[in-house]
């Protein structure tokens, strides 16, 4: 039976509902450990630089190099994810992932490893975690019915955050056992679960009814749609800003355990569990604040908290009240970045929820990377101590934010809309054929023009969002009755992709342009192959 049947039974308001369906439970349990290894190797990485080099920038530069690939090829993994099958795309992302992070081992057993040679390995371990993202955030729609998406989005941050509450202790423990390679090569064995995870997974799929984009063309209709969808761009926007001033707590946290705890790996994997512990708290309690607060509400809220928790930490000497403070900002932490996630899934169809979830990883993983490269130069010239500060500040400034880019709503997904049948032609086309016009004209009563033009800015976002340019809405002089919607696709495939993409609610917007619609002829649709002179075909 498909896990998917059990979607009549599922308890949509319990964080643990999604876990009732085995392939998602398997590969669940499986990233656990893939988490937990990534945790490891991150305090392995970041202690073997402050080992290396007394450089704030160095050491700020390592998160860099784990989030700068995420920035540069989201769009096309996020391309790639919704090409193929995104169950082969995250094994080929695992297997670049475990090559670097077996390499890094190796150099580190043979004591080859330099700062430069760590910074070029934890890039290239961030871009096979880059590859391997928006397969991995789309497929979780395949894998649980549409109802549990916003707990298995947030049951996968529980997942990384459950390892980041025990992972740093961990790897502070290795280190200071049996050094950084120990670190390293403990995460090289611990990806071999999820890839055997991801091969157990019978993923089911419905063969396409019309072929695969390319990349560069599904890369161009991924931009499109993020540029006319204002929910997906607000929240990359608010997204990029939260990485820019808060990555300072994720970069600067090395610095924090050594100049103003003045500890060793211990004390460091001590505070990031604490950051850790905190995220899995932010992320549990997500469902109810969602109940509670609206998007924005909550997004102000967190900013506000996380920014008076790192200047706790700015200000604190002492272990034990960092880490309180510490675990206050990884409970905001984590719950922005999940309330961002779920916002970009939700307002995705699946045709393109790759691409945006790419977007979304961009933004703020390059939000992140800046951040922490900036903060590294701020902390060289100011110290750790008022480096924190001025994020905290400009955290507690950032929720002004949301008066100009309010957080959109977040509601559940539509469902995918049935494929239409192909319009009837008599001049023989091929995919290829284009550029094509099409025209559709609406009689509209007068004192209705206003609320029908108010109408037809709505369906101008979902068109263009959905492949068509050259759009334009004319009135007629000599019938003032008479409106004329019109538009371009390249090519006919384009159109026919175009056309099958609109969701649920973009199908009831474009019938409400129709009710505007008067006489006894129905609204009226001209497809029109466009010739360069001296063409005919």
């Amino acid at each position: 039976m498909n896990d998917l049947s059990n979607a009549q039974e599922l308890a949509t308001d319990r964080i643990t509902a999604p876990l009732r369906f085995p392939t998602f439970r398997r590969i669940w349990l499986a990233s656990l450990l893939s988490n937990l290894g990534i945790l490891i190797q991150g305090v392995g990485a970041a202690w073997a630089m402050i080992q290396m080099t007394s450089s704030a920038d160095k050491v700020a530069l390592v998160q860099t190099a784990l989030m700068l690939p995420v920035m540069l090829i989201s769009m096309p993994a996020g391309a790639v994810a919704d090409m193929h099958d995104r169950r082969i795309v995250a094994l080929v992302s695992l297997g670049i992932t475990l090559a670097a992070a077996t390499t890094l081992a190796m150099l580190a057993w043979l004591s080859m490893v330099t700062p430069n040679i760590l910074l070029a390995l934890c890039f290239t371990v961030g871009t096979g975690m880059a590859l391997m993202g928006p397969a991995w955030q789309a497929s979780v729609s395949e894998q649980v019915p549409s109802e549990a998406v916003p707990a298995a989005v947030a049951l996968n941050g529980i997942s990384y955050n459950i390892a980041r509450s025990v992972g740093p202790a961990i790897g502070g423990i290795v280190v200071a056992a049996a050094g950084a390679v120990a670190a390293f090569a403990l995460n090289a064995l611990l990806y071999l679960p999820l890839i055997a995870a991801l091969f157990l997974w019978k993923r089911i799929t419905e063969p396409p009814t019309l072929p695969p984009e390319t990349l560069n063309r599904a890369m161009v209709s991924g931009l499109r749609y993020i540029m006319n969808s204002p929910p997906i761009k607000i929240v990359l926007i608010r997204s990029m800003v939260i990485g820019l001033i808060g990555g300072a707590i994720i970069a600067l946290l090395p610095l924090v355990a050594r100049d103003l705890l003045h500890g060793g790996a211990e004390i460091y994997g001590m505070m990031a569990s604490a950051f850790g512990l905190g995220a899995v708290i932010g992320a549990l309690n997500l469902t109810e604040v969602r109940k509670r607060m609206s998007g924005e509400a909550a997004i102000r809220a967190c900013a506000v908290s996380m920014g008076g928790a790192i200047a706790g930490m700015a200000l604190s000497r002492e272990p034990v009240l960092t880490a309180i403070a510490l675990v206050l900002a990884g409970a905001m932490w984590m719950m922005t970045w999940l309330l961002f996630s779920v916002g970009v899934q939700l307002s995705a169809p699946r045709w393109v929820a790759g691409r945006s979830l790419a977007a979304y990883q961009a933004a703020s993983s390059g939000g992140i990377a800046i951040g922490s490269w900036t903060w590294g130069h701020v902390t060289d010239a100011a110290g750790v101590d008022v480096a924190l500060l001025i994020s905290a500040a400009l955290l507690l400034c950032s929720p002004l934010l949301g008066l100009w880019l309010p957080m959109p709503r977040i509601d559940a997904r539509d469902e995918e809309p049935e494929m239409l049948d192909d319009p009837k032609v008599r001049l023989p086309l091929t995919g290829r054929s284009g550029p094509l016009v099409v025209e559709i004209e609406y009689r509209v009563l007068q004192e209705n023009a206003r609320a029908f033009h108010n109408v037809m800015q709505e369906v101008q976002l979902f068109r263009q969002r959905n492949g068509a340019y050259g759009w334009s809405i004319a009135r007629d002089i000599a019938d003032p009755e008479l409106w004329t919607e019109r538009y371009h696709c390249p090519t006919w495939l384009d159109y026919l992709r175009q056309r099958n993409r609109a969701t649920q609610s973009e199908r009831a917007l474009d019938r409400r342009a129709s009710a505007f619609h008067i006489g006894p002829e129905p609204v009226r649709v001209r497809r029109m192959l466009e010739r360069p002179f001296g063409s005919v075909r």
